[in-house]
């Protein structure tokens, strides 16, 4: 057996192994090829109790096999190793890249600790077995994601299905020059723990924060108990400088002031289909207090909900919510291209923003009575946007 392999390592436990044979592979320029689990006890599937944390110029290969949180654990599946608690300042790092080979899963806790963002508390809004116990947040935070990533140029992200989230299943922070394709959500949510159905908020498929640029993105299906993907810049009024690493936030970047550094553009995403089990967004875009979004594609949306589910929108373009500072001034969301929408929606496309120098195209509804292109925010806020059959 390779030693890049966790299955060479017959001591300690499945995150030991792992982390053995990640150090070997790093030091010796090989992937982490990791495969089905071998052990005596007969369990196949690997059972983590922290993240795997991928340092920079490594790539992890997942093939055709099963990756699970246990129920001790409180962290990621996968982290890039820049970030983590108290980890400050983040150095950027590149050449990370995750890869599922043939069935490649990686699935939420039977019991999890925590679940949901950093606005929730556990226990009372979403489920966690950490709920009142002394020493533990009693909120969610950035732990609670499965893929994060921050600060990583030149990534690959493709061929996973990620079950059972414990709140974003991918979240992308400060990212650039990256590709994420062929990825597959499972997520409701509601979880059915020991026979009764339990609330698991913020259950988003693919999520790109502040920072983000020269992206694409294709083939991602499935479904989520939030939006399926969302692109969502944002900072709040108010909210003081949080730093890097810290538990109060489900940014492991903190939240600083804005720049141009936080800006989110040239960003590809093609052929998605899924749905929000959550009545959510299938793809949202939210940008606010100064920070821009722009040069956005977004080519061939197929709404794939059940006839009985109509999600918010297929598409959803800003908002007015002052906990996000409101309306963004027009030119700060703009050169939009969005094209071939089949929406199943209450809209199609919800314009609850601003956008300027655009274009919407190919909006096909599948039932009667469902809304094409709606504009909430008024239209004063759409300036030079084509709309077009």
């Amino acid at each position: 057996m390779n030693k890049n392999n966790p299955n060479a390592y017959g001591t300690g436990s499945d995150s030991d192994r792992i982390e053995q044979a990640l150090a070997f592979a790093k030091a010796n320029s090989l992937p982490l090829e990791i495969t089905a689990r071998e052990a005596a006890d007969g369990r196949t599937h690997w059972l983590i109790d922290r993240a795997v944390c991928l340092p920079g110029d490594t790539e992890m290969q997942i093939i055709n096999c099963r990756i699970k949180l246990s129920d001790r654990c409180r962290d990621n599946f996968i982290r890039s190793a820049n970030c983590g608690i108290g980890i400050d300042p983040i150095v950027p790092v590149s050449g990370i890249r995750i890869k599922g080979i043939g069935q490649a899963v990686l699935e939420g806790a039977d019991h999890p600790r925590a679940t949901g963002d950093s606005a929730k508390t556990i226990g009372v809004q979403t489920y966690g077995t950490d709920a009142g116990k002394p020493g533990e947040s009693e909120k969610g935070d950035w732990r609670n994601i499965g893929v994060l990533l921050a600060e990583v140029s030149d990534f690959t992200l493709e061929n996973l299905s990620i079950v059972n989230s414990h709140c974003w299943a991918v979240s992308l922070e400060y990212c650039r020059h990256g590709v994420v394709k062929d990825l597959r959500f499972f997520s409701y949510g509601t979880m059915y723990i020991d026979g009764k159905p339990r609330v698991v908020l913020n259950q988003d498929g693919l999520d790109l924060r502040r920072g983000c640029r020269h992206i694409r993105i294709e083939n991602i299906s499935g479904c989520t108990g939030d939006d399926l993907i969302a692109l969502t810049a944002i900072s709040y009024p108010g909210a003081g400088v949080k730093p890097p690493g810290g538990l109060q936030s489900t940014m492991i970047t903190g939240n600083r002031p804005v720049g141009e550094e936080d800006d989110v553009f040239d960003i590809e995403i093609r052929e998605v289909h899924g749905y929000s089990a959550g009545n959510c967004q299938i793809i949202r875009f939210l940008n606010s207090c100064g920070i821009r979004m722009y040069d956005i594609l977004l080519e061939n949306l197929e709404d794939c909900s059940p006839a009985y589910l109509y999600d918010h929108a297929a598409v959803r373009i800003g908002d007015a919510n002052p906990r996000w500072g409101g309306v963004t001034p027009l030119g700060d969301t703009r050169n939009f291209t969005i094209r071939n929408i089949i929406s199943n929606s209450a809209n199609a496309v919800l314009i609850a923003g601003s956008l300027a120098d655009s274009s919407i195209s190919g909006v096909e509804l599948r039932s009667e009575g469902l809304g094409k292109i709606k504009i909430t925010s008024g239209p004063e806020y759409v300036k030079n946007v084509e709309f077009a059959q």
